[in-house]
């Protein structure tokens, strides 16, 4: 998908001479491309639960809602938390679970995976002040401090007390390539270690399309470039809404 994605770019910034993006730059503007697609998911879900709400929206084939569900539940990830101290757990990280989280959905905690409520800081303190609202094993409680989640009560701290399931961001694409050393173009190579396609369905391809192209437009200062994607973009939109 990836290659076809910079193809199309180029064809199209190539036929009125607009430009050429090298593949750096072109897998810049490829992960800033997908993580303003995949934010949008969670907006046009949004909308699409707003419609069901208000009995405007459709069942069967046209539950649009329950699209939006299967495909943000492709990045869905269960796993158990390293333990960082006691009763404290590392957040999902690149370093501790291989992948950074978007958000936290549930929190599930003991050998029967009750699912803790995520509580403020100042919520906590007056919790467990309180002998009849304090955390307990049948209702867990948890806050998070920028790394770490801390879980209560304090009886959970062996590993594998705390398993989260989040909505991890898609992994950054790269278009990789042979380097002919000058005598032409680079040749696309997927076989490359650090090859990554988009992670995203071939229902977005046209919006990954105009999106890099309007940062490509930014970059080489063709407004042209930036109003026609920004036109696209517009109008795909207004087709989502209907």
């Amino acid at each position: 998908m990836i290659n076809e994605v910079r193809q199309t770019v180029l064809a199209i910034l190539n036929k009125n001479n607009y430009g050429y993006i090298s593949p750096g730059d072109f897998n810049l503007y490829a992960e800033q491309a997908q993580l303003d697609l995949f934010e949008d998911y969670f907006y046009a879900y949004n909308y699409q639960n707003n419609k069901e709400n208000q009995r405007t929206s459709g069942t069967g084939y046209a539950d649009i809602k329950k699209g939006y569900e299967e495909v943000i539940d492709f990045f869905s990830v269960t796993l158990p938390l390293t333990q960082n101290a006691a009763n404290v757990f590392f957040m999902p990280s690149q370093v501790t679970t291989g992948s950074d989280y978007y958000l936290i959905n549930k929190v599930l905690i003991g050998g029967d995976s009750r699912e803790a409520e995520k509580v403020s800081h100042s919520k906590i303190t007056l919790l467990n002040q309180s002998l009849l609202t304090a955390p307990s094993n049948l209702f867990p409680a948890y806050t998070t401090e920028g790394l770490d989640m801390t879980v209560f009560p304090n009886t959970f701290n062996q590993p594998g007390d705390v398993v989260c399931q989040y909505i991890r961001y898609p992994l950054p694409p790269r278009w990789t390539y042979v380097d002919l050393g000058g005598q032409g173009e680079p040749v696309f190579d997927q076989t490359q270690p650090d090859y990554q396609d988009f992670e995203l369905f071939e229902d977005d391809t046209n919006d990954l399309i105009m999106k890099i192209l309007q940062y490509a437009g930014v970059s080489i200062r063709e407004s042209s470039v930036v109003q026609y994607a920004g036109a696209q973009e517009n109008t795909e939109e207004q087709q989502e809404k209907l």
